[in-house]
């Protein structure tokens, strides 16, 4: 079965009822972290050749879509994150976008499918968020919800039993150019909306704002209630085109010196169609990154936690975009 119906048949599971009127809200459980980022690629023995051979990542396990081919393949980062890369097929975004589904981690799945389904929030597409959290097939549990600009968003919570767990400190060679995800960037049209999606509903904190010309806002970014993970906003106004939202929606693997993995990555060849990185630059936040490309164009940012003298980036305040 393609992701696309695995969802849908997720979301068509009995609705959670609303509480009972004068009833107190359930809490919001912990959100400590991004589990992983789902990625649609066009040719998946190139992106292998990718996140493997280029980047040095493993890959722990993959399912199988039931007809000789390949549903979902996992690309190790550390014991509590990854990227999943899913082959295309005829459910792939008609805009060419590569995101197919960010996931947060919780430690309660069920208390946070309580807590979402009062706070209104819906499935893909609009549909009804289950009753209850059911394990995948690799052990976990997980549903998927969604945000303003219709990302997919999963929650997972890792079981004792599940594949992740059973797998910790296995497939974390000494070639991975990275040991952490540190920020995923995903492109919001309309910033109030996400900021009452993920700030007020979810508990995001937001801790810095950025303006590549000084008359726009360009990003906002807010870290997960209970961890140091977080979403970096890509205000627009006008629509991306295709090229531009492989390039805004991105994974920002953290490194201690970028320069170092850039000569780390100069060492190796990148696969046929990747183009080699541009070299080290430092951003608007101050910090210094990387940027590589996947086979698809999708954007793979290299960058370092800190800043080049410690000293905060000042947030901009300028207005946000509006969308056309």
């Amino acid at each position: 079965m393609n992701p696309r119906l695995l969802i849908a048949a997720a979301a068509a599971l009995a609705a959670s009822p609303p509480p009972a009127a004068g009833a107190p809200a359930p809490p919001r459980p912990r959100i400590t972290g991004i589990s992983h980022v789902a990625l649609w690629v066009g040719d998946l023995g190139r992106s292998r050749a990718f996140y493997k051979g280029y980047l040095g990542f493993d890959e722990p396990y993959t399912l199988g879509d039931g007809g000789g081919g390949v549903l979902v393949t996992w690309i190790k980062v550390n014991d509590r994150q990854s990227i999943e890369l899913f082959p295309v097929n005829g459910n792939t975004p008609a805009d060419g976008d590569s995101l197919y589904h960010l996931a947060l981690e919780t430690d309660d799945a069920q208390g946070m499918l309580d807590y979402l389904a009062s706070r209104g929030v819906k499935g893909p597409g609009g549909q009804p968020l289950p009753a209850s959290a059911k394990a995948g097939r690799i052990g976990n549990l997980n549903y998927f919800t969604e945000d303003p600009d219709r990302h997919i968003v999963e929650f997972t919570q890792y079981l004792p039993d599940g594949w992740t767990r059973r797998n910790a400190g296995r497939f974390m060679p000494a070639t991975r150019v990275s040991a952490r995800i540190g920020h995923a960037g995903i492109t919001v049209g309309d910033l109030e909306a996400s900021l009452r999606f993920y700030r007020d509903i979810l508990g995001f904190r937001e801790f810095w704002r950025g303006s590549s010309d000084g008359r726009r806002l360009s990003w906002v970014n807010l870290r997960v209630p209970d961890g140091d993970d977080y979403l970096e906003l890509m205000l627009y106004g006008a629509k991306p085109d295709t090229a531009q939202l492989h390039v805004l929606n991105h994974v920002c693997l953290e490194v201690p010196d970028a320069a170092a993995a850039a000569a780390a990555l100069g060492a190796r060849a990148p696969p046929p169609g990747c183009r080699a990185p541009a070299g080290v630059r430092t951003g608007i936040n101050r910090r210094r990154q990387v940027n590589c490309f996947d086979p698809d164009g999708t954007r793979i940012e290299l960058m370092e936690p800190a800043t080049v003298d410690g000293r905060p980036a000042p947030s901009s305040g300028a207005p946000a975009p509006v969308r056309g």
